[in-house]
């Protein structure tokens, strides 16, 4: 890992630990020393997953790493399995018992024999790649562990893959697809894997009509699913008023439902009111500082505020993710090699609407109209579950931060 001012980048053993977190009548035993695991928690907290009980380690001693030994593994399943008797265990390496090649999936297959619970191994120690992989690989090991069984198909209900906790105001984005499906469609949800899900709803998510896709992470497992149970999937996430009506009439075509007309009409009204911006944008570009954005965050959010940005015709001259853009169709988002060129490229920004988090924004220059957006958070709390980003109330919320925007051109 490179020096880094401010916090370096999770890694992939963290985006699949607080993945892997979120499976209710699951608990994640981590197989290494007390300090890797306790620097995690204040995170997976920060970012909504609660780990109460869910969360353990074998506390690693350095004679067990010198001589190999994995009674302390053994006994950490053991004690798991009888005091609080989960449905499953999912046994993650370490950075340590990586680099040892501790055999976690022989203890697991002979371990298994003696206790209730499912043992799963999840053999990553964060080096990989960052956490972008991490929760790649775990969708795919939820979906694939737990979906491999004929199920009954259920009317007029979706699952939700690629939601996340380390996407800021998830818990809200969701509230609003709840929203928008209910109201256009009638549809509920039935889990979402890697946010909110039990082990009973993973075993079943071949009942669901439609699978929708958040991030590009989650695309192998919802093509996995479809392979599996013919389940199709919608691909992307509502932004924007133009965008929400897009994303509407996709998932209309993948599962033949027409959308309400009352919803369409709300959001053509919608629609219809915020066309002035184009006309706003048009008439400060003759300004000393014209308008411009700069998106910081992953790459599924980046692409969702670029659509939002377009829609009120800012342009946005600036895209940092936050993760490596390994298997990502990157287009113009750039991903920095080293923390100071980031650093540079922000504090080089004046008079922009920003998106990001409040790392990012505090680099930015004052005369910048800041709007947190990602994590890390830095001063302030994630509590309120009723402010999305995405849909209509999404767009709502965005617009009044470019109001605020354009008053300061």
């Amino acid at each position: 890992m490179s020096l880094c001012r401010y916090l370096p980048t999770p890694s992939d053993r963290m985006g699949v630990i607080w993945t892997l977190l979120s499976v209710k009548g699951a608990v994640v035993l981590e197989y290494g020393p007390a300090g890797t695991t306790h620097f995690s928690v204040s995170m997976y907290g920060q970012m909504g997953v609660e780990p109460n009980q869910s969360l353990f380690t074998t506390h690693l001693s350095e004679d067990d790493i010198i001589m190999g030994d994995v009674t302390r593994l053994e006994e950490a399943v053991r004690e798991i399995d009888k005091g609080y008797h989960p449905e499953v265990i999912f046994v993650v390496s370490s950075s340590v018992t990586s680099i040892i090649g501790a055999d976690i999936k022989g203890v697991c297959n002979y371990m298994e024999q003696e206790t209730g619970a499912r043992l799963i191994p999840v053999d990553t120690g964060g080096f990989k790649g960052d956490y972008s992989l991490g929760m790649r690989e775990g969708y795919n090991l939820l979906v694939k562990s737990f979906a491999t069984e004929a199920v009954e198909r259920k009317k007029a209900v979706y699952n939700v893959l690629g939601a996340s906790g380390c996407d800021y105001r998830m818990r809200s984005d969701l509230w609003e697809l709840r929203s928008l499906m209910q109201e256009g469609f009638s549809y509920t949800e039935h889990a979402t894997p890697g946010m909110d899900s039990s082990v009973a709803a993973l075993k079943e998510l071949g009942a669901a009509e439609v699978n929708l896709v958040l991030r590009e992470e989650a695309l192998e497992a919802a093509e996995y699913l479809e392979k599996t149970y013919g389940t199709p999937y919608v691909y992307g996430a509502p932004y924007g008023y133009e965008g929400t009506l897009c994303w509407l009439k996709k998932v209309s075509d993948v599962t033949g439902v027409p959308v309400n007309p009352e919803l369409l009409a709300k959001l053509q009204r919608k629609k219809r009111d915020t066309a002035s911006y184009k006309m706003y944008a048009s008439m400060y570009a003759h300004k000393e500082n014209r308008p411009q954005a700069v998106i910081v965050g992953d790459v599924s959010r980046i692409r969702g505020f670029s659509e939002v940005l377009e829609e009120v015709g800012i342009p946005v001259t600036l895209k940092i993710s936050n993760h490596s853009l390994a298997g990502f169709e990157a287009g113009d988002i750039i991903k920095p090699a080293k923390e100071k060129e980031k650093i540079s490229l922000l504090k080089e920004k004046t008079y922009s609407l920003v998106f990001g988090d409040e790392i990012s924004l505090y680099l930015c220059d004052e005369s910048c109209e800041k709007v947190v957006t990602s994590f890390p958070l830095i001063r302030s709390k994630q509590i309120a579950e009723h402010m999305p980003f995405i849909g209509i109330r999404g767009m709502d919320y965005l617009l009044e931060a470019v109001d605020r925007y354009y008053g300061k051109l």
